[in-house]
């Protein structure tokens, strides 16, 4: 058994894993604890009634000295280092990182500071790791954006090209030797072009694909209707892929700040009617979109583009991810200051663990991996949003669908 408390405290002080120090109001050291003087490489005697400064890197030690004096007047036990880094001087001058926690004391009417001491060169060295991992990821997507910017502009080359051949099919059938070797240029393109894209680009450009080789087959002037039919697919798709390629392009302007914004008066009705009439063509069996018709006195002093960006990614949204024969309601208030949209469905809805994650690049929830999107659209319209004095939320229950809400001011501040 112990005799009295100073045994207890002694046997505690050297069983704790932190490196404890204790000061006076001079700062010298007056006792230490074994997991401090391994982590220091001093022995105890080489330590007590030493300043404090013998701990701390010589470039450290002025503003650190006013660190301490100003605890000692406010004497309440707070965490050192908040916002800075800090350092400590081991023996063999090697300097390593460390956090501090301050205590204060009082004994015999005498003041000192207990510093709780851990050095955090591990965890410093897995940060740094981990800052460079995610450096290199930022350059490989920025090399594999320019990579796919490249690929669309030649398809759309290819397919205008294409288009012109056509026609010359259909005016002339002895033109067709010319056609088919445009035909085997198109095909050998189109599979170099994906071994380099992504997951989202696979689907249309397999759709391409297909479209371009069944044109093949239709050489006939009475066979134009089914001509046609393909080349609005691949009219379709690059149109989608065009798309996706805008989006990244405008992560990079965003990113560096290159957005120019355009200002201009418009009604909201017409940003409505607009999205609306390209989301009808969209829409699946059964299904509807519902907005208002009595928000002509609505106006706005925004970028029109970005309004109906805005508002078109989420009713696009709201029909991808809802089933047949079910309702996009979109509703729209407007007050002195801001006007607000909201878009709701009775979609698939956002498991609870992703809605966090939601409005992050590259994040899709998991319930919606099969479905085709890039997960950068919602991004996308967040940092527009929030450039332009915006915000955007959302409510979300999976299974029973979502609502996403963005205000903006009647007018920006240019």
């Amino acid at each position: 058994m112990y005799q009295n408390d100073k045994d207890v405290f002694n046997v505690l002080f050297e069983a704790v894993s932190e490196g404890v120090i204790v000061v006076d109001g001079n700062q010298n050291i007056v006792a230490t604890n074994i997991s401090a003087e391994k982590m220091f490489g001093y022995n105890r005697d080489e330590l007590v009634g030493r300043h404090l400064n013998v701990l701390i890197p010589q470039n450290y030690h002025a503003g650190h000295a006013a660190h301490v004096e100003g605890f000692m007047k406010n004497k309440e036990s707070r965490q050192m280092g908040h916002g800075r880094d800090l350092f400590g001087a081991h023996k063999n001058g090697h300097i390593f990182p460390v956090e501090a926690g301050l205590n204060p004391l009082e004994i015999g009417g005498q003041s000192f500071i207990m510093a709780l001491v851990i050095d955090i060169t591990i965890r410093k060295e897995q940060e740094k790791q981990l800052q460079e991992l995610n450096n290199q990821l930022e350059k490989k997507v920025n090399e594999r954006t320019k990579e796919l910017i490249k690929t669309v502009e030649e398809l759309k080359t290819v397919n205008v090209e294409r288009d012109a051949e056509i026609k010359k099919r259909i005016e002339a059938q002895n033109k067709i030797k010319n056609a088919l070797k445009k035909e085997k240029e198109l095909n050998e393109l189109k599979t170099k072009f994906l071994s380099l894209v992504s997951h989202e680009f696979k689907t249309p450009l397999s759709g391409i694909l297909t479209s371009a080789m069944l044109l093949g087959k239709y050489k006939l002037t009475e066979q134009q209707e089914k001509r046609d039919k393909h080349i609005k697919t691949i009219s379709d798709k690059v149109h989608y892929l065009n798309n996706i390629l805008n989006d990244f392009l405008s992560i990079e302007k965003l990113d560096t700040g290159k957005i120019n914004y355009k200002f201009s008066t418009f009604k909201v009705s017409k940003v409505v009617n607009e999205v609306v009439y390209n989301a009808n063509m969209l829409l699946k069996e059964g299904q509807e979109i519902k907005y208002p018709e009595n928000i002509d006195d609505y106006s706005l002093f925004q970028d029109e583009k970005i309004v109906e960006l805005a508002l078109s990614n989420l009713v696009h949204n709201a029909i991808k991810y809802s089933s047949e024969n079910t309702l996009v309601d979109i509703q729209i208030n407007q007050d002195d200051k801001n006007t607000t949209f909201r878009i709701k469905d009775n979609g698939i809805g956002i498991p609870l663990a992703d809605q966090k994650n939601i409005f992050n690049r590259y994040f899709r929830a998991e319930n919606a991996l099969l479905t085709q999107g890039t997960g950068i659209g919602l991004n996308i319209v967040k940092s527009h949003l929030e450039n332009l004095g915006g915000t955007i939320n959302f409510i979300s229950e999976e299974n029973k669908g979502s609502e996403f809400t963005f205000i903006l001011p009647n007018k920006v501040k240019e």
